[in-house]
Formats: structure tokens, C-alpha cells, sequence
């Protein structure tokens, strides 16, 4: 066995420092230091522990080394099986005779350097710049452009005969081009989409093959029964194809993310609920793409969140257990979030979240009185704060908010929409009494829009629950507060729209449109109400109040327009009375028999009542006139009506005089010999302006008078005259005269002055 040569100091582990004697080698090491500190230069130093003595150390020897001579034994001692390792594994008996297994323990812990290095070392700078470069060379040559050509061809493959090969070249390419929309440049992917033409080619390329193609790639056989569906996790194939399809879900979703474009947005959005099954086998995908989809729902376009609500109810109706409560949570967020501000453009779309989440919610009453309970407990919190601090205008802000209301209207749907359900059941009282709170809260005429949201959500639970809720009394009370027979202070351009509103401006009451629209609602509210209640056995007494109240509110109204639909609706309700109560005398049972009472107004509801065929009527003419509120047709806002400003009477006598002063100037200035005017010696309303003449030609009554006659005959001569000659061009002149007209004229304007 050939000596090794003597190592350094920082080489050996303890064992081998113990056993080999290290102390003589580390006085070696300090002899060598004093040497270095002579020269006093850092590169003799360098040099100098660089070029460290080696000396053969005997006595030192390494577990290889070791190995190889129990290796050289195993020669004499076991021939044969010496020569069965040679045959089979050559590699084990030769190997390097250095200590790799010694290597192997030390590096476990920290080692010294052999030699130190500066770092302004230049080479190794070199070095490692040179290793990046060629990185980034290798980067740019693997990189493939692709090209119309193909896509093509790859569009080709896919209808032929889809291969594995196909589908996860045409993912890379695709995995490229949704980095362009980040600004990532897809760098750090194997082909390059450069242009937009292609980028368009490959997305429609995807979202039309795809679906198909990975059908095909995991041979999924889709059920008969189209409520049951087909995992592609339970393929054979599902693992080998797993991890292209993970890129490719990924890729969906962030070019989800990047789009603005609606119609690119709802074609990704019919591409992403086709692949729901796969999105289903990936929970971190399906996170993600949950996650835009209510974005889509909340603040998309119309096409975008219908799109994104049947992907939304697609995945909870097949994994409820894993995302049904969760969905929920999270899209009642984004409908309190996207409902803070109220108008007639964004109504609507409030509309559809309130109907889609009440979808979701029937999907599981459970979850649904779990979220109900807590959310209704919520407002009833911010109620209870808001009434013990009334004289604060945050408390009761809290609850005067568009997002209050809408929360209010959405339960009070929810509700209604799965009743019969003894689950939710217990929910409908506690909403009442928030509803109810809500409106006695602040109960001034300027929250009488805030009072008809109530009331209308009121209306609904009850006439879907037949749950009794007072809606009456808040709506006749305001024919006691408001005085409909005060004449308004101002005119408005337009209509108050009484559905996009909460409070009205001190403004608003004193202007004529605060009454017409309280009137309009007043009636619709109170209509649709008792249409709810048309075929109840106990009718005539509730519509008994408001006959009373309208009967003493058209003997109190002096107006017309208020007073017309007001008797119309009494005229109704008495005789929607009047047909119940005939009804009722020929019923055979009684009061107590509730069975017998709920089979009458079932068939008296099915037979109609006199309200409720009136309410059908009244009904589409209304929802006629709303189609044309949205088209444009009917907005009163569009037109541009004046509006009437009344003069006083010297105004207006004024500005006529000056606009005459006006019109006549040239005249007077033109000829001498009409100074303007005169009645018997006195100025004209158009003569001279020196009031010394007035004074000097003023006549008596009788000389007035007694030339009366005369000139009486020389204006009949004037105009015989005027009549027989043709008709010619006037000059201004003629004009002028024209339209003084003759002097008699003015003679008995004076007449009747001076008489005065």
C-alpha cells in the first residue's frame, strides 16, 4: 500500500488527529505562519499556504484505505468469492484511494478553507459570468417561436387522433401565451407567442378541442343521467395525465384573471364550466377558480355572471360537503360588498345576485339557516346599537344604508323562496322584527322611501310564508302626517325615483313631484298588499282601517289627481269586501275549525276574487310601463321641459315698452314731420318726450266727443280704400302704420283713460 502524503490540520477529524499525532503537524502549520508573517505580503502568504509541505505520515490511515487492504485479504482468504466480484460488480474493488467516507462524516460540519481568497479575484468573476451566459444561451436556443403554422397543425392532430404528445405541446404553447398577458414574456417556457394572431389562434384553439380531446386522452364515457357526474380522477389514465392537465387548469384561470374583454371573458367562462369535473380532481385549482368566478358574478357583465353563477352552482351541487359552505360565505360578501350604492343602471344586476344566492341557498337548508341565523342576528345587533344611541348619527346610520336594506330584502326573499321549510321556519319572526324595528327607528317623512323598501319586503314574506305582518298601519299613517292639500313650495324638472332612494332632501318636500310619487306608491304598496290578502276569510276586517282612513282622506283632499286613484282602490277594496263576506255567510263551519278555513281560501283563491283579477290587469300595464322606463322611451329625465317662471305685471309692462322703443327708433328718426303719435293735441304713447306741450294742447271732453263722428267716417273711407286696392310689397313704412292703425282707435283708448 503506496504512504499518503501528510494533510492539513483542517483535514483530519478528531480520530485522526488522536491517532496520527497532529500535534507535530500543527507545529508544522505554526512554523509555517511565522514564515508568512516575515515576508509581510499577502501573496507570499497566499503562496505560502498554498504550498503547504506534504509529508508521508506513516502512522495515519483512513477508512478507505483500511477497506482496500481488508479488500487485498479477502484475495487470499476467499478466492472465489473475490473472483464472483470481480465478474459481477468491478466497480468495488476499484476504487480511488482516498477517504471518501471520511468525507462523507466531515461534511456534516463546518469546514475551514484551505486557502484564503480575496474578493476582488478576478478570475472567478470571470468565471461565473461566463457560466450565466451560456445558461442564458442555452435558455434562448431551447426557446420556440410558434407560428400560425403550428397551431394548425396541431388543430389538425387534435381532430385526427389526439395523442399525449399533442396535448402537452399544445399546453406548453399555451402555458407561453397566457405569460404574455402577465408581462412575463414566458421566458421561462418552451415556446414563445410573439404575435397576436396566433395568441387568438391558440386561446380558440383551446377552448373548442380540448374538453374533447382529454375525453378522449382519459377514455371517460359520460353517464346517462346527466345529474351524476363522471370524475376524470377515476380514469386509469388520470395520473399519467395529470400534471399537463394541472398546467393547463392553471392556465385557464389566469387568463380569466388577465381578460377585460366581455365576450373573450364568457367564452372562457363556457370553456371553464366544461372542465368543472377536472377543476373538481384539483383542489387548489378549483380555489383559484372559485375565487374569479365571483368576481365574475359580482362585477362582470350581464352574459359574464350568468356564465360564472351556473360554474358557481355546478361545483357546489357536486361537492357540497367541500365548497357549499364556504361559496356561500363568500358570495354573500361580494352581493353586501356590490350592493353600497343604489341606481337605476346597477338595480338589475342587485336583482340577479338576490335570486342567484337565494339558488344557492335551496341547495342546502342547513347551511343556509346556519349563514341565516348569523346574518340576521348581525342586523339585529346594529339595530339594538342604533336604538340605544339615537341621538348619534353613526348608530343609525349603520342601519339607514343601502347595504342594510338590500340584506333585509335578500332574507326576507330567501324565506319566501323555500317555504315550506320547518328548518328556516324559525327564522321568519326574528326578520319581521328587524323589518319592523327598522322603520320605527327614525319614522320622519324624509325616510318614507327607506319605509317603502320595508314594507315591500314585508309584503313579500307574508304572501309567501302565510306568516300575518303588519304592513297597514305604516302606510296609513303617512296620509295623517303629510298635508297633501298645502300647495307645493317649488316645481321640479322630474319625477322622484322612489326605488333608487332612502331619504329625501328638505328640497324634495317642498316640491310637487314628493307628493305625486307618494301617492303613486302609496297606492301600488297598499294594492299589492291586499292582493296578498284577497282570498283570506278575515279580509273585511282587515281592510276595514283603511277604508275608514281613505274615506276620511277624500273628504279632507281638495286635489284632483290625488284624490282619483285613492277612490278607485276604495272602490276595490269595498268590493273585494263585500264578495268575501258574501262567501262567508254560506259557510257551514266555524271559526275554530282550522283545517275547514285553510280549504275555503285555498278555493276561494283558486276561483280568483274580484282584487286579484283587477291586480292581474293593473299588473301588466305596470310592467309595460317599467319595460318602457328601461328602453329610454319614457324617461322623463331626457326631455328638457322648461321651467315656469311667473312675472309680475310691471315687469312685463316694462319689458314690452322697451321692446317697442326698439322696434319703432328708425321711424322717428327718419321723418321730421311725424314727431309721433297724438290724440286731439296730446303726445302718442310714442311721440316727443317734452312734457311742456302736454300741458298746452290738453282739450275739453265735449271737443273730444264732437269730433267723433268724423273721424269715425274718414277711418271707414281709409279702410274701403285699403280693401279695394291689390296686393302689394309693403315698405316699412306702410308697416309701421300698419300697425299703429288709425287715429280713432286711439281716441277711444284716451276716452276710456280719462273716464277712468
Amino acid at each position: 500500500m503506496v504512504g499518503k502524503q501528510k494533510r492539513k490540520l483542517e483535514d483530519l477529524s478528531v480520530d485522526e488527529f488522536l491517532l496520527s499525532g497532529g500535534v507535530d503537524s500543527a507545529d508544522d502549520n505554526d512554523s509555517e505562519e511565522e514564515v508568512s508573517k516575515q515576508n509581510g505580503s499577502k501573496k507570499s502568504k497566499k503562496k505560502a499556504i498554498r504550498a503547504a509541505p506534504s509529508k508521508p505520515d506513516e502512522k495515519k490511515k483512513g477508512k478507505a484505505s483500511e477497506h482496500k487492504e481488508q479488500l487485498s485479504r479477502l484475495k487470499s482468504k476467499d478466492p472465489e468469492f473475490f473472483k464472483f466480484l470481480q465478474q459481477n460488480d468491478q466497480s468495488l474493488l476499484n476504487f480511488d484511494d482516498e477517504d471518501s467516507s471520511e468525507d462523507e462524516d466531515e461534511a456534516k460540519y463546518h469546514r475551514l478553507p484551505s486557502a484564503l481568497e480575496e474578493a476582488s479575484d478576478v478570475d472567478d468573476d470571470d468565471e461565473e459570468e461566463d457560466q450565466k451566459a451560456s445558461k442564458k444561451s442555452k435558455k434562448g436556443l431551447e426557446t420556440i417561436k410558434v407560428t400560425d403554422k403550428m397551431v394548425e397543425d396541431w388543430k389538425a392532430a387534435m381532430k385526427k387522433e389526439p395523442t399525449l404528445r399533442v396535448f402537452r405541446e399544445v399546453t406548453k404553447a399555451f402555458k407561453a401565451a397566457v405569460a404574455t398577458t402577465k408581462g412575463e414574456g414566458g421566458s421561462q417556457c418552451k415556446y414563445k407567442v410573439a404575435d397576436s394572431s396566433v395568441f387568438n389562434a391558440l386561446v380558440l384553439l383551446c377552448i373548442k378541442e380540448i374538453d374533447v380531446v382529454l375525453q378522449k386522452l382519459l377514455n371517460l364515457k359520460m353517464d346517462k343521467d346527466q345529474k351524476k357526474l363522471v370524475l376524470p380522477s377515476s380514469s386509469p389514465r388520470w395520473q399519467k395525465n395529470q400534471i399537463d392537465i394541472k398546467m393547463y387548469l392553471s392556465g385557464v384561470v389566469q387568463l380569466l384573471s388577465c381578460l377585460t374583454e366581455a365576450t373573450v371573458i364568457s367564452a372562457v367562462l363556457r370553456h371553464a364550466n366544461q372542465l368543472v369535473p377536472h377543476f373538481l380532481c384539483l383542489p387548489k385549482q378549483c380555489r383559484h377558480l372559485v375565487k374569479q368566478l365571483l368576481k365574475q358574478w359580482s362585477t362582470g357583465e350581464e352574459t359574464s355572471r350568468v356564465l360564472a353563477f351556473l360554474a358557481l352552482n355546478k361545483i357546489c351541487r357536486h361537492k357540497q360537503d367541500k365548497y357549499l359552505s364556504p361559496i356561500l360565505k363568500q358570495m354573500y360578501i361580494a352581493y353586501v360588498q356590490n350592493c353600497k350604492f343604489t341606481s337605476p343602471n346597477a338595480l338589475p344586476m342587485i336583482n340577479f345576485m338576490q335570486r342567484t344566492l337565494t339558488e344557492m341557498y335551496s341547495l342546502d337548508t342547513q347551511a343556509t339557516y346556519m349563514q341565516g341565523f348569523i346574518y340576521i342576528r348581525q342586523m339585529a345587533i346594529h339595530l339594538r346599537n342604533a336604538i340605544d344611541h339615537e341621538e348619534k348619527v353613526e348608530t343609525y346610520q349603520s342601519v339607514y344604508n343601502w347595504q342594510f336594506i338590500h340584506c333585509l330584502f335578500l332574507w326576507s326573499r330567501v324565506l319566501s323562496t323555500l317555504h315550506p321549510s320547518d328548518v328556516l321556519q324559525p327564522l321568519i319572526y326574528p326578520l319581521c322584527q328587524v323589518i319592523h324595528g327598522t322603520i320605527k327607528l327614525v319614522p320622519t317623512s324624509r325616510y318614507y322611501p327607506l319605509r317603502m323598501h320595508c314594507c315591500r319586503a314585508l309584503t313579500l314574506l307574508s304572501s309567501s310564508t302565510n306568516t300575518f305582518a303588519p304592513v297597514l298601519p305604516f302606510l296609513l299613517e303617512i296620509f295623517q302626517q303629510v298635508e297633501f292639500n298645502k300647495k307645493p313650495g317649488r316645481m321640479s324638472k322630474k319625477p322622484i325615483n322612489f326605488a333608487v332612494i332612502l331619504k329625501l332632501s328638505k328640497v324634495n318636500l317642498l316640491e310637487k313631484a314628493y307628493k305625486d310619487g307618494l301617492i303613486d306608491q302609496l297606492y301600488d304598496l297598499m294594492l299589492e298588499y291586499f292582493h296578498t290578502q284577497s282570498h283570506s276569510i278575515g279580509f273585511p276586517e282587515l281592510a276595514l282601517p283603511t277604508i275608514i282612513q281613505l274615506k276620511t282622506f277624500l273628504k279632507e283632499c281638495k286635489v284632483a289627481n290625488y284624490c282619483k286613484p285613492m277612490r278607485q282602490l276604495l272602490e276595490k277594496v269595498q268590493e273585494n269586501s263585500n264578495y268575501i263576506t258574501g262567501r262567508r255567510q254560506k259557510a257551514s263551519f266555524g271559526v275554530a275549525d282550522a283545517a275547514a278555513v285553510a280549504a275555503w281560501e285555498q278555493q276561494t283563491q283558486q276561483e280568483g276574487t274580484p282584487l286579484s283579477r283587477y291586480y292581474s290587469q293593473w299588473k301588466k300595464m305596470r310592467e309595460k310601463e317599467i319595460q318602457l322606463e328601461i328602453s329610454g322611451k319614457l324617461k322623463m329625465e331626457d326631455l328638457d321641459l322648461p321651467e315656469i317662471k311667473r312675472k309680475k305685471v310691471q315687469e312685463k309692462k316694462a319689458e314690452d315698452k322697451k321692446e317697442f322703443k326698439d322696434l319703432f327708433q328708425s321711424d322717428s328718426d327718419s321723418g321730421d314731420d311725424d314727431d309721433g303719435l297724438r290724440i286731439k293735441g296730446k303726445k302718442g304713447k310714442f311721440g316727443s318726450d317734452d312734457d311742456d306741450d302736454d300741458d298746452e294742447e290738453i282739450e275739453d271732453l265735449s271737443d273730444i266727443s264732437g269730433t267723433d263722428e268724423m273721424e269715425d267716417a274718414n277711418t271707414d273711407e281709409e279702410r274701403s280704400e285699403t280693401a279695394s286696392k291689390a296686393p302689394r310689397p309693403l315698405s316699412s313704412t306702410d308697416l309701421i302704420k300698419l300697425a299703429e292703425g288709425g287715429e280713432d282707435l286711439v281716441e277711444d283708448l284716451e276716452l276710456s283713460d280719462d273716464d277712468d
